[in-house]
């Protein structure tokens, strides 16, 4: 599928394959994120999709014949209409948005430009999607799934026990290395997004596992290898994020739950029980380490749902 594009001398047809073969990104992409880097500290997935969506953007303005830094607010708006044509939901379209918004914004601090062409460009409105999370229960039935008597199935017992205790970012928990951990004050030091720590207590029983854990059965996985990371593999490595994934897929089959999961499940499910429980809103936000009270905020709806719903079940007039 294609659309019509206004060029300085015709109307013309863009496809996918002539923005694909475009000329490489220019300079001014690899200042802005060695810039952006420099100051916020951001995470290389961060950075990764910066670098994606300006490059496509840069792609579509080459047959255009338009620098990417010279983009007016037309050529931007254009873009997104052509990206609409091609099926782009709006929630990749406001993130693609996001970042040319803060790419003009640095180059007119950096004096390349007067103005920001994105100011008057409105985002896309998105439905607020709730996080997808399980009851008490289903935790219960998902932390008893791995057969703790193997080696690896204690290890998959400890890391599931931590990420519900903590509500750590599956990244958070497979970067964790041994010096992150005090076992004597039931700590553990989390280096989150744009490198801010966090200090999150563990719980007695996630501290039971991986002290457990970390006694014994570590040492066997290893056998002669040394890592400091806290669960390695086999082969003494970091576990990777989607190998952690499809664990957490595999326990939730055999402890029977039939539930659409994310790599986030037992992150959002922390969080919603402990609001379940009263806990204040502004401590979940430093537990899960939001910069901003709004992105926690969200948690609030799913725990009134779930009232909601108890309401309804066990309430004589519900």
């Amino acid at each position: 599928m294609s659309l019509a594009l206004k060029s300085s001398t015709s109307l013309r047809a863009v496809t996918i394959e002539e923005i694909e073969a475009a000329d490489a990104a220019p300079p001014s992409i690899s200042a802005f994120l060695e810039a952006v880097w420099l100051e916020r500290g951001l995470s290389a997935n961060t950075l990764s999709a910066y670098r994606a969506d300006l490059l496509a953007l840069h792609r579509w303005l080459s047959i255009r014949r338009t620098a990417l830094p010279r983009a007016s607010r037309q050529d931007i708006q254009d873009f997104i209409a052509w990206r609409a044509n091609e099926g782009a939901r709006p929630r990749s379209t406001a993130r693609q948005l996001s970042s040319f918004r803060r790419f003009f914004r640095y180059l007119v601090q950096q004096g390349t430009r007067d103005e920001d062409p994105t100011v008057q460009i409105a985002m896309p409105r998105i439905g607020r999607s709730l996080p997808k999370s399980l009851s008490e229960v289903e935790v219960e039935a998902l932390l008893g799934a791995p057969a703790v008597s193997d080696p690896l199935g204690n290890r998959d017992r400890a890391m599931l026990e931590v990420l519900y205790a903590t509500g750590l970012r599956v990244s958070e928990l497979v970067s964790l290395q041994q010096n992150q951990l005090n076992l004597n004050q039931g700590v553990m030091r989390v280096l989150g997004k744009g490198n801010r720590e966090r200090l999150i207590p563990l719980g007695e029983e996630a501290l039971r596992w991986v002290g457990e854990f970390v006694s014994g059965p570590r040492a066997e996985i290893l056998l002669d290898r040394q890592t400091d990371y806290l669960f390695p593999t086999r082969r003494g490595d970091r576990m990777t994020r989607q190998a952690f994934w499809h664990i957490i897929k595999r326990y939730a089959a055999k402890a029977g739950i039939d539930k659409e999961l994310s790599p986030h499940t037992l992150r959002h499910a922390f969080a919603t029980h402990l609001l379940n429980h009263g806990a204040d809103l502004r401590v979940v936000q430093l537990l899960l380490g939001h910069s901003d009270l709004s992105t926690t905020q969200i948690y609030t709806h799913v725990a009134r749902e779930r009232m909601k719903e108890l309401h309804g079940q066990h309430h004589p007039r519900g």
